[in-house]
């Protein structure tokens, strides 16, 4: 990066604050030497940069192993960021269970945790079991909950920006509930909140089978899928906070609803849910007629809807996730007849993070915040210590 010069000079102090700790950042350790060569300023600028930022608590000395340091004699200074100057939490919230992942200011996983709930529990239980899986999971790591920088959430259905959820029909008492106001008392630090499938799609494009990719589709797969998006790289939320909402396709003049899609009987499934499903896919698998023709009525709607989507986006990936990705079966068909309706089918993967692909997706939703403070030129940021 080449010098800057003129204009004011207290913003060119935060720019190359920020220059500097980006290198550190994305080294394990860096010497003076280094980073000028890394970020084309002076000596003397980078010296004084660090400086500051040691005195923030965001970079550290680091210091080599006493064997290592005989070995080298008088080794040239190294500075490293500290990666533990604060933390940052992800966090799903799903109809079964809700899970915690706890990182650094780097995004590495320190930590995680999880407890089931009662798909029939209130917003006030669920929450309650929130803040004992974060509490447990604080205690085992022995992080303070002062120490969080930021939180971030993945829940099912309509979120505002706000945090508060517009429309939710898989969780009772969620329509309507200010999600990221009642979390906000639990935290001193922002929390984000954000559809479950879009932070999905997030977690694919940083670490899991979408990160080569930048126009993708994240499906959610189950009794009602929702999907994410991300064009060009970024998050594709609609209007309104609503894209992606495939799973009200059923609504526009369909009269078969999840219930009689997966039924083997001619009578509405009973009860609906992941195990009763996965046992209809078990009955397809040993050769049942009928579960057969319920598994091939269950993957077309599904093709459908999410032909929908690639038709309207034209992605150059669809990720398949959600608890229906793992069942057998799903992906052949699904690639077969996306070549059917699509004029440019996409390639299509399995989630590679599995159930954690939300919590992972609201993890890398608090580190964009952080982010976004720790290399902003408009401030300066202090760490915790």
């Amino acid at each position: 990066m080449g010098r800057l010069t003129g204009g004011d000079p207290s913003l060119l102090r935060r720019i190359n604050s920020a220059v500097v700790l980006h290198s550190l950042r994305g080294t394990d350790s860096s010497t003076l030497t280094d980073l000028t060569r890394i970020t084309g300023l002076s000596r003397p600028t980078v010296e004084g940069v660090v400086e500051g930022l040691i005195e923030t608590g965001l970079v550290v000395e680091f210091v080599p192993e006493e064997g290592e340091a005989r070995k080298q004699g008088r080794p040239a200074r190294r500075f490293r960021f500290r990666a533990e100057a604060g933390h940052l939490l992800g966090i799903e919230i799903g109809a079964h269970r809700v899970a915690a992942l706890l990182s650094g200011l780097d995004g590495r996983i320190i930590g995680a945790g999880s407890r089931d709930v009662s798909e029939r529990a209130g917003a006030d239980d669920r929450l309650e079991r929130v803040r004992a899986v974060v509490a447990d999971l604080l205690r085992r790591t022995g992080v303070a909950r002062s120490g969080l920088r930021a939180v971030g959430v993945g829940s099912p259905g309509i979120v505002e920006a706000d945090g508060t959820v517009r429309l939710s029909t898989a969780l009772p008492g969620w329509t309507g509930l200010p999600l990221g106001e009642r979390l906000r008392r639990s935290f001193r630090c922002p929390v984000l909140v954000e559809n479950d499938a879009n932070a999905a799609a997030v977690a694919e494009h940083w670490k899991g089978a979408a990160t080569d990719s930048d126009d993708i589709v994240f499906v959610l797969a189950g009794l009602s899928p929702g999907a994410g998006s991300l064009i060009g790289g970024r998050l594709h939320r609609g209007y309104g906070g609503a894209a992606g909402e495939i799973g009200a396709l059923h609504l526009l003049g369909r009269d078969e609803t999840p219930e009689k899609l997966l039924s083997t009987t001619g009578e509405p499934l009973h009860p609906l849910d992941e195990q009763a499903v996965a046992d209809v896919f078990a009955l397809a698998k040993s050769g049942d007629e009928g579960a057969l023709a319920a598994v091939e009525r269950f993957n077309k709607r599904l093709v459908h809807d999410v032909a929908a989507l690639v038709l309207a986006l034209d992605p150059e990936l669809v990720v398949i996730g959600g608890w229906a990705a793992g069942l057998d079966g799903v992906l052949p068909p699904l690639r077969d007849e996306l070549a059917r309706y699509c004029l440019r089918p996409p390639r299509v993967a399995l989630s590679m993070l599995g159930e954690a692909a939300v919590a992972t997706g609201a993890l890398r939703l608090a580190l964009d915040h952080v982010e976004e403070q720790l290399f902003a030129v408009e401030g300066t940021v202090t760490a915790r210590r």
